[in-house]
């Protein structure tokens, strides 16, 4: 070292202060920067394992959160359909047999038809062209339920009862094949 200055001479340089060099240990470049990427992944070897395993497991229960509130959805929805289809097969029932006024309007199954075609909008294929088939069906056929002539009431009353069982399977399938 250099009285006068205070500093070291660089490694290997000409030290004028006694005539001689002077050799210092420099360290090499992989000893100052720590251990290796193979050490340090060997040393945290069993945090990076559960991290993967953190992050899989939060991933499956989203996902599995999402299937379920989905599935819940459609099952309400479906159970609603099926209410609204037993409604409306009762409005069907009570103009074609017991020509009950204060039991079932047209109207009140129009109200059933058009909630039905609602709700199965929430519903995945083929119930919203179910529905709509009902409402086509519905809409072609309800003045003949009215008719005096049973013929007449025969003929009008058999596609819309078609039509609710068959929409009514449908459902049924659907809320078979949840998961």
């Amino acid at each position: 070292m250099n009285q006068a200055s205070g500093h070291r001479p660089a490694p290997g340089r000409w030290c004028p202060a006694g005539g001689r060099r002077y050799y210092f240990a420099v360290p090499r470049a992989a000893e100052t920067s720590g251990p290796s990427f193979v050490e340090q992944l060997r040393r945290n070897a069993v945090a990076l394992i559960s991290l993967v395993v953190a992050l899989t497991a939060l991933g499956y229960n989203t996902w599995r959160n999402e299937q379920t509130e989905l599935n819940r959805n459609l099952r309400h929805a479906g159970f609603e359909v099926l209410l609204k289809l037993g409604e409306l097969q009762r409005v069907a029932f009570d103009l074609r047999y017991d020509r009950e006024r204060m039991a079932g309007t047209p109207r009140v199954g129009w109200s059933y038809v058009l909630e039905i075609e609602d709700l199965s909008m929430l519903l995945p294929e083929p119930m919203p062209a179910n529905a709509r088939r009902l409402k086509r069906v519905w809409q072609d056929n309800w003045q003949g339920l009215e008719s005096r002539d049973s013929t007449k009431a025969d003929l009008a009353y058999e596609p819309i009862s078609d039509s609710i069982d068959a929409t009514r399977v449908e459902i049924v399938n659907t809320l078979t094949s949840l998961k």
